[in-house]
C-alpha cells in the first residue's frame, strides 16, 4: 500500500498500491468492495470528492482517473503533461486540484518546480 484515504462519509477507505491497483474497502466489514485498475504505474495519490461519490487516483501515467465510487465506472480521465504527485478535491465543490512534475517553472534555488492545476466539473456532478 502506497497511499490510503477515507471517504468523507466514513463508509469506505481506498488504498493505492505498487501494482497500480486501487482498492475500495468497506470500513465496517473490512472487505474489499471493488478494485479499479486503469493505471499502469504505482498509485501515488487518492482523493474522494466532498460528497464521497467520486474517487480520483493518479500515478506516473500522465492522467488522473476519476471513478464513480458506487459502481467503479470511469467518469473522467484528466490528461496531464507529466506524472502527478498529489490530488485533492475541494471540500464543498466539484473541483479537483492536482500537482504535476511540470518542468517549465524553476524555484530561485534552481530546483525544478512542479505545477498546481485545477479540474472543474459541472455543479450538478
Amino acid at each position: 500500500c502506497i497511499c490510503i484515504k477515507f471517504d468523507p462519509t466514513g463508509k469506505y477507505f481506498a488504498t493505492g498500491s505498487a501494482d497500480a491497483l486501487v482498492s475500495l474497502w468497506d470500513v465496517e466489514e473490512l472487505v474489499c468492495v471493488r478494485c479499479f485498475s486503469r493505471l499502469d504505474w504505482p498509485v501515488r495519490t487518492l482523493s474522494f470528492s466532498h460528497d464521497g461519490k467520486m474517487l480520483a487516483s493518479a500515478s506516473e501515467d500522465h492522467f488522473i482517473d476519476i471513478a464513480e465510487v458506487e459502481t467503479g465506472e470511469k467518469l473522467w480521465e484528466v490528461q496531464c503533461d507529466s506524472p502527478t504527485f498529489t490530488v485533492a478535491w475541494h471540500p464543498k465543490r466539484p473541483l479537483l486540484a492536482y500537482a504535476c512534475d511540470d518542468k517549465e517553472g524553476k524555484y530561485d534555488n534552481n530546483r525544478e518546480a512542479g505545477t498546481v492545476k485545477l479540474f472543474g466539473l459541472p455543479n450538478d456532478s
